[in-house]
């Protein structure tokens, strides 16, 4: 229910809105240890580096709708190594107050070439392989370096 605010300073009440994702981090065919990143114009005007990630479509399983974002997003054909956990936070939008949960995995290069003119949104503005090791200074949010410390971890135990 949104009811305009009948006093001077009241705040209207948003409406709370769960959503989900799925992406993940795509590490380089040449074994390189690189990953995919996608950049995003922020509002300030600088490119901000991210995980490629949507929501799913229709009846999409959680892989199936990381597998085709990833695609969209960066041009990349790609297999699921392994789940890699999620992280949910809040902001608002309008009268929106958005709850999101974004489920990640990390991902193998099987095909394809990066590229951003399968995004059907035009959200991003590149795409770019990084160093995994160099990720905590790349990536543009908290919660997304954290689950690139997972991915470190998991390239440390599988070489």
């Amino acid at each position: 229910m949104n009811a305009k605010p009948s006093k001077p300073g009241q705040t209207r009440r948003r409406t709370r809105v769960e959503e989900t994702s799925s992406g993940g981090f795509v590490m380089a065919a040449d074994g390189s240890n690189r990953v995919a990143l996608i950049g995003r114009e922020s509002r300030s005007g600088r490119i901000d580096w991210c995980v490629p990630k949507g929501h799913p479509e229709g009846t999409e399983t959680l892989e199936q709708a990381a597998i085709r974002e990833i695609f969209e997003e960066t041009g990349l054909e790609v297999e699921i190594l392994e789940r890699l956990g999620e992280i949910q936070y809040e902001f608002s939008a309008g009268n929106k107050f958005i709850v999101k949960t974004v489920h990640h995995y990390l991902m193998r290069q099987t095909g394809g070439d990066l590229t951003i003119e399968n995004d059907p949104q035009q959200e991003a503005v590149d795409v770019q392989w990084f160093a995994v090791d160099g990720l905590q200074t790349t990536l543009a949010h908290q919660n997304e370096r954290r689950i690139a410390r997972i991915v470190s971890e998991w390239i440390e135990q599988n070489q």
